[in-house]
């Protein structure tokens, strides 16, 4: 039986995975790639130059797929601010009826997509911003935990504890983000409350990624300890792999006087890390991965990996309920049912 989750049913989607937007990474041929595997794709919005240039991406991922596909945009603190609202327009004006949202103060842009109704999954690093994001109208919440590459937040909590805290007090359904990557991820996600999960860094690993071989390698070859917080003295966390990038930032960081920002600059600038997708060299700059890179050990299709994970999802799902066995007629549930409403 396919899975039945809100999320499969509102996206028209058959197996409840979605491709997180990533800068430099989310383009035509990876979101189409997940897409007709049965997951969701996700263009990332800020990775096309400009509003046309979206344009022309969101037309080109139509030709390759035929299935549900969204798109990223994310709302960073910046002195010159991209044109949202123009990126945003460009999502409507081609028919896009999913929008994953994240950064700071997406109020306006999700009012406007909401307007021509538009389903938003928004992301979240906290139960607080979370609980804004629900009295702006979104329809799904990704909640993103510490585990997770890139920005992480300020409040170092893990899924384990958001998840469950998004379970007993959100009112909106719910996505995992941040440490999965396989269908004992989705079949605990599932368990803990949530609708699917949100995969960034084991789509990185995928042979449709459109990044250099040598960088799917080096995730293969890393451990789980292979990641850097970076830039945590400026309130702007981000987990980053471990590289002589992030090892420079980080120690400019721990010794500087001044605690000016322009003296690590140079080694957290988005344009080297987009150039070690594309010339392959990993020290090359700075670029997002998460704590799952542990889990991640091959570089498989994306329909291979969404195939495996619904067959794991489904074994350990079935694993889970034979732990369980009744004890004769009622089971052990008449002595749970004597038991006070809340303990």
């Amino acid at each position: 039986m396919p899975f039945n989750t809100e999320l499969t049913r509102r996206l028209g989607i058959k197996v409840p995975v979605v491709q997180g937007g990533m800068q430099w990474v989310g383009y035509a041929e990876l979101a189409s790639a997940v897409s007709n595997a049965g997951g969701l794709g996700i263009l990332t919005a800020l990775t096309q130059p400009t509003p046309e240039d979206l344009r022309k991406e969101i037309r080109r991922t139509k030709q390759m797929t035929k299935n549900p596909f969204g798109v990223n945009i994310t709302l960073l603190p910046t002195i010159n601010p991209p044109p949202y609202t123009e990126y945003a327009q460009v999502v409507l004006d081609e028919g896009i009826k999913i929008v994953e949202t994240a950064g700071n103060s997406p109020g306006p842009i999700i009012k406007m997509l909401k307007e021509h109704g538009v389903i938003i999954l928004h992301k979240c690093t906290t139960i607080r911003h979370a609980a804004s994001a629900v009295k702006l109208g979104v329809d799904f919440l990704s909640i993103d935990g510490f585990e997770c590459a890139g920005h992480v937040g300020e409040h170092d909590i893990t899924n384990f504890i958001l998840l469950s805290r998004a379970r007993q007090s959100l009112g909106v359904p719910f996505i995992a983000s941040g440490g999965f990557a396989d269908g004992q991820g989705l079949a605990a996600a599932l368990a803990l409350g949530a609708e699917g999960i949100n995969m960034g860094t084991r789509f990185m690993c995928t042979v449709e990624a459109p990044i250099h071989v040598k960088i799917k390698q080096a995730i293969v070859d890393a451990q789980e300890t292979d990641t850097d917080l970076v830039l945590r003295r400026w309130k702007n966390t981000s987990r980053l792999f471990r590289n002589k990038a992030t090892e420079a930032a980080l120690k400019i960081e721990k010794e500087s006087t001044t605690g000016e920002f322009k003296e690590v600059q140079p080694y957290v600038a988005g344009s080297r890390g987009r150039q070690v997708f594309i010339n392959g060299d990993k020290d090359f700059g700075v670029w997002t991965a998460g704590q799952v890179i542990g889990l991640i050990h091959d570089i498989p299709t994306c329909n291979e990996l969404l195939v495996r994970i619904e067959v794991e999802a489904v074994e350990a799902m079935d694993k889970s309920r034979k732990l369980y066995e009744p004890a004769g007629e009622g089971g052990n549930r008449q002595g749970y049912d004597q038991l006070p409403a809340k303990l």
